[in-house]
């Protein structure tokens, strides 16, 4: 073994590595402190003040914008784009201690001149650099290509995505296991009005959404396949991808462990769907054989392996079913009393109108119903799921996106929940859910430093001299400072961003970044899984997925006590030989290339 600047260079078979070593010593106060200000990050997502102001609207204004980690300058340390409504989004390059320099106007991706939503980082055309793909809201979808120098170039007309609609998610994979990622773009609807913001560049949004959605048109998602040469082709229809509408947000798992990826697709009106990838090009709905009942206007949906037994569970968070009150200015202490009362179990009825579709209840002689409220689905091993969020305690109220990650690296992950609405409802507060290792989940949100928020509950400028309350919407993972512990990123609703700096007590852990050789570059898709006794703990890399979020390509172990891994075995996307690594060092991250 050869020390070099506190780095290590290992040799094991098949695989060549690299890592860094870290004291496991407790220093500084044990939770997380939030240190967005301090850290260099001033980024506000600023909203549309006619539309969400004093002038609130009940319109997808209010569900925010995302956020995307990743490396674009390949210096091994995760950056940080933040998409925004009203002003430009932000670049900030991580500067290798947990600190952060903005660089929006030398990278130029600002975009200033649309409503964005969504972003995801990839290297797309295998080129060993990391490009960026932001979604928006009738302002036109944006390639931007990594030119290597720091600095971007639009490309989307010549790369053949160019698309102006109510766009939400970007997803990167490589559906058919080719070796190039691919992309989806979900769509939701026509459900902004043809009148333009006078002075802006954006579309009003309409009075209200809620009585008229059901005549809105529908738009369907777009499912690109990658041609190898830097363009793009629209196969969604071929691949049945195109969706039930309203779609918000999707994620990947190869569910069936067929060596392909499914994908999930969560509905801000109607149910999550689960696609399976055929081999062949195409995807078959299997979600009522598969999941059986889903939640009604879900949100963030992620997988996650949440019991050590080698398999991807899957929590799916839903707002929209919590949306059964009225909106009014003044919440009185009972409207409050009768939130928290409903936080903890499933829930119907109210405002939106739950109209069903018989064809989609009725399967195989079995009447299947919505869910109104979370779902968490534990993995069966046979291709089947088992919903049992209420039995884990995973239900919660007002939730928009997840983050998962083993936070105390105790070898059980856990669970971050981006909530609330903002005004005119009241406060409400973000969950950090702590995995038990039992099959539960305990909110430690207080008692580790996330609640309250350190600038209050409410902001000091009112609204209609009203309160009004902070609310998140989209949150990250990734270890950002490589100390060994994951961060938590928070891109808040009219608001600075928050970010939680992980100051627990040090403990063991074990991380691995891959690259592939004959898969896409960044082993989107590849499974690893590590084995410890009778353990199998299992991560999986992947581009998106939480709710317009994307987390570090980075996976991460917390090992706790453990000592000693038995071996690590990755599968990488459309390679049926496992790559194998006996007895890798813990307390490093490993740089993993495809054998």
């Amino acid at each position: 073994m050869l020390a070099f600047w506190g780095a290590f260079w290992f040799w094991h078979p098949h695989v060549f590595t690299r890592g860094h070593s870290h004291s496991l010593t407790t220093q500084g106060a044990q939770g997380f402190q939030e240190r967005a200000a301090a850290s260099g990050l001033n980024f506000h997502m600023s909203y549309l003040p006619e539309e969400q102001g004093a002038q609130f609207k009940v319109n997808l204004y209010d569900h925010g914008a995302g956020l995307a980690v990743g490396d674009f300058d390949g210096d091994g340390f995760d950056d940080v784009y933040f998409c925004n409504q009203l002003g430009k989004n932000a670049l900030y390059r991580n500067k290798g201690d947990g600190t952060f320099e903005e660089v929006t106007d030398k990278a130029g991706v600002g975009l200033g001149d649309r409503i964005c939503v969504a972003a995801a980082w990839a290297d797309y055309d295998n080129s060993g650099r990391q490009s960026l793909f932001v979604t928006s809201t009738r302002g036109g979808n944006v390639l931007f290509k990594n030119m290597g120098n720091g600095t971007f170039k639009d490309v989307t007309k010549e790369a053949g995505l160019s698309h102006v609609g109510h766009s939400q998610a970007c997803l990167w994979f490589d559906f058919d296991n080719d070796g190039y990622l691919d992309l989806l773009v979900t769509n939701t609807a026509h459900w902004t009005t043809d009148q333009h913001e006078p002075g802006s560049r954006y579309f009003r949004g309409p009075k209200d959404l809620v009585s008229g959605f059901l005549s809105t048109p529908q738009e369907t998602n777009i499912l690109y396949h990658n041609n190898h040469d830097g363009t793009f082709t629209d196969v969604t229809k071929h691949a049945g991808l195109e969706g039930k509408g309203w779609c918000g947000d999707a994620t990947i798992l190869d569910y069936d462990n067929d060596g392909y990826p499914d994908v999930l697709v969560t509905a801000m009106f109607g149910g999550t769907t689960l696609y399976h990838n055929n081999r062949d090009g195409t995807f078959s709905d299997v979600t009522r054989d598969v999941l059986g009942s889903t939640s009604w206007g879900a949100m963030g949906g992620k997988p996650f392996d949440a019991d050590n037994d080698g398999r991807l569970a899957l929590y799916v968070v839903d707002m929209h079913s919590d949306m059964w009150m009225d909106v009014k200015l003044d919440y009185t202490a009972a409207d409050l009393a009768e939130f928290k009362k409903e936080e903890r179990r499933k829930h119907g009825g109210g405002a939106l109108p739950r109209r069903h579709n018989l064809d989609d209840l009725v399967y195989k002689g079995r009447i299947i119903p919505d869910l109104y409220g979370n779902s968490f689905y534990r993995n069966l091993g046979d291709g089947h799921f088992e919903e049992v969020s209420d039995k884990a305690g995973l239900e919660t109220f007002w939730p928009w996106g997840i983050a998962t990650g083993d936070f105390d690296n105790d070898g059980h992950e856990d669970i971050f929940i981006a909530s609330g609405m903002g005004y005119p409802f009241p406060y409400w507060p973000n969950y950090l859910m702590h995995n038990n290792g039992d099959g539960t989940f305990t909110d430690q949100a207080e008692i580790l430093g996330i609640e309250p928020p350190p600038r209050g509950k409410y902001f000091k400028d009112q609204i209609n001299g009203r309160q009004a309350a902070r609310s998140s919407r989209c949150t990250a993972v990734a270890d950002f400072a490589h100390d060994g512990r994951l961060d938590i990123l928070v891109n808040n609703f009219n608001d600075v961003p928050y970010y939680f700096r992980n100051r627990l007590p040090r403990r063991n852990y074990i991380a691995f970044q891959l690259q592939g050789r004959r898969c896409n570059h960044d082993a989107i898709g590849a499974e690893v899984r590590l084995y410890v006794g009778k353990e199998i703990m299992t991560r999986q890399v992947s581009s998106f997925g939480g709710y317009l979020t994307q987390s570090s390509k980075n996976v991460h172990f917390g090992l706790g006590d453990r000592q000693a891994i038995d071996r690590v075995e990755i599968r990488w996307p459309g390679d049926r030989k496992l790559q194998i690594i006996p007895h890798p060092a813990i307390n490093y991250l490993h740089r993993v290339i495809q054998s």
